[in-house]
């Protein structure tokens, strides 16, 4: 019976996800609980069940919400803008470093983690010199999206963060491990850069020659104006932005970033905690009248919220899922299923798999539908939760800007006007190829036991 409940409760909530039939707080919430009582618990029981997912995720939720509005509120502030645009300026005209320097851009942009600001800075600032070289803008979709898939293992990006809420870990200790694969990874996208720099550089050269190889002003305002009309409004910048920037306030804010980077690596204080000091310290600073800080609490209440729910929700799920018991024999029946030999290394079989499943499964299916099964038929073969989330993660998470459920690509599609079906199969085989190298460095590493 409860095999059955968790199998139905299971795919209703990845079915639900995926096909975008509900919001993910409304599928987390309902989905157990109608299940939880529908098998004869009582409003009592799932009480309980509540209150104990509840507290697994209560500090992720936390973490959520504040880290989003810090890295709102110094991006408001133009701490990232100089770099990008500075980087913009050094590729010059040379084909080859300008891939380089949008995979450089395409990482720095993700430092807040969030996939829309990250295509929004680079995309409107990258296009009219993939343009003016007659470069191919899938091949900048490509670049940014694996450089934001790196980055996106950030604590504060969102897939540490359900994972944490899934298994109960602390945020911080779970990306510690992940730090060697980030560095490793942003030096293997530098050196892929180059490679397809040099491989676009020969296509051009086959291409017939254009009268228009060098844009004149005139040709390039219009290039300009015609990205403008691609962006949608929030895009577009105006007068209140530039009154928001405090280029004074540069170094200032540098070293409030990487304080709040160095109290994250060091653990010294829960990651929650570290936010909310960034985030006060950053308030004061930039916008030292109350009914500024405010508006900018105001400005990055809707992301940050939502994505709090979000883990709320989770923690919901979660909890039923778990007290009910149904996780336990959904993830038995599977075991008793499965090949024996299959079992110990299940996690590593999935991860592998996991960029073109992305594509299939949304990253909330993924973290609360999926992995909670997978953890739970690892964990009696010795795997610890750690191992079989970041086979799940690394396996995916390149994967994270090539899936149709990614809100952000939509939106960088949008702006650089290029169709979901022709940059999935022109990126996909690289990133792919990309993602499985990271996965068995990883393996190496010993990431997986």
């Amino acid at each position: 019976m409860l095999t059955i409940a968790a199998l139905v409760t299971v795919g209703a909530v990845i079915g639900l996800l995926l096909f975008n039939k509900a919001s993910p707080i409304a599928v987390l919430c309902l989905v157990p609980v109608v299940a939880a009582l529908l098998i004869g618990f009582s409003p009592e029981d799932i009480s309980g069940f509540y209150s104990s997912g509840l507290d697994r995720v209560v500090g992720v939720a936390t973490m959520f919400i504040f880290a989003i509005t810090f890295f709102g509120v110094l991006q408001d502030a133009g701490l990232f803008q100089p770099i990008i645009n500075g980087i913009v300026r050094i590729t010059g005209g040379n084909v080859v470093l300008v891939v380089i320097g949008t995979a450089i851009v395409g990482m720095l942009a993700h430092l807040d983690g969030a996939g829309a600001t990250t295509f929004l800075l680079t995309i409107p600032a990258l296009l009219p010199v993939y343009r003016r070289l007659n470069m191919s803008p899938l091949l900048m979709l490509l670049v940014l999206a694996t450089g934001a898939g790196i980055f996106n293992m950030l604590p504060w990006a969102g897939p540490v963060g359900r994972a944490a809420a899934v298994t109960g870990i602390e945020v911080s200790e779970l990306w510690h491990p992940l730090i060697p694969i980030q560095i490793i990874g942003a030096f293997c996208l530098i050196g892929l850069a180059a490679l397809l720099g040099i491989r676009e550089k020969r296509r051009i050269a086959l291409l017939p020659p254009r009268s228009d190889d060098v844009l004149d002003d005139a040709s390039a305002a219009s290039t300009t104006m015609t990205i403008s009309k691609q962006q949608p409004p929030a895009a577009k910048p105006g007068a209140e932005d530039e009154e928001l920037k405090r280029p004074q306030n540069l170094i200032v804010n540098t070293v409030i970033f990487l304080a709040v980077l160095v109290m994250l690596l060091t653990a010294v204080l829960p990651a929650g905690l570290v936010f909310m000091v960034g985030l006060s310290v950053a308030l004061i600073v930039n916008y030292p009248n109350v009914k500024d800080q405010l508006a900018r609490i105001r400005a990055h209440a809707p992301p940050a919220l939502l994505m709090g729910a979000i883990i709320l929700s989770a923690g919901v799920f979660l909890g039923v899922m778990d007290g009910s018991g149904m996780l336990r024999a959904l993830s038995q029946s599977l075991v008793n299923v499965l090949p024996e030999l299959l079992l110990p290394h299940l996690h590593v079989i999935i991860g592998f798999f996991g960029l073109p499943l992305e594509i299939l499964l949304s990253t909330d299916a993924w973290y609360f539908g999926l992995l909670p099964v997978v953890l739970e038929i690892t964990g009696p073969m010795g795997i610890s939760p750690e191992g079989t989330v970041y086979a799940l993660m690394i396996g995916n998470i390149i994967g994270t800007f090539i899936s149709p459920f990614s809100p952000a690509l939509w939106l960088a599609l949008g702006l650089s006007g290029q169709d979901m079906g022709k940059y999935i199969r022109y990126s996909l085989p690289i990133m792919w190829a990309f993602s499985i190298l990271l996965f068995v460095i990883a393996g190496l590493l010993g990431l997986f036991t």
